[in-house]
């Protein structure tokens, strides 16, 4: 079963995010994925969340061109 995210909870998972950060991710499609069951209501999956970060994993710092 998902646990459902609000986005508050993100930000409590998720070093370092701000929910303006949040929502700024959410605009530009960089974010996790996320629901929208009314027009004033934004839900992450927690799976999402998760998969979201670990797709962001580095090894080095070196820009790639």
């Amino acid at each position: 079963m998902n646990e459902y995210l609000t986005a508050d909870q993100v930000c409590e998972i998720v070093p370092g995010m701000t929910k303006t950060g949040l929502a700024q991710l959410r605009f530009t499609g960089h974010g996790p994925r996320f629901l929208k069951p009314t027009p004033r209501k934004v839900l992450y999956r927690r799976s999402d969340v998760i998969a979201w970060l670990e797709g962001s994993e580095q090894t080095s710092t070196a820009s790639v061109r």
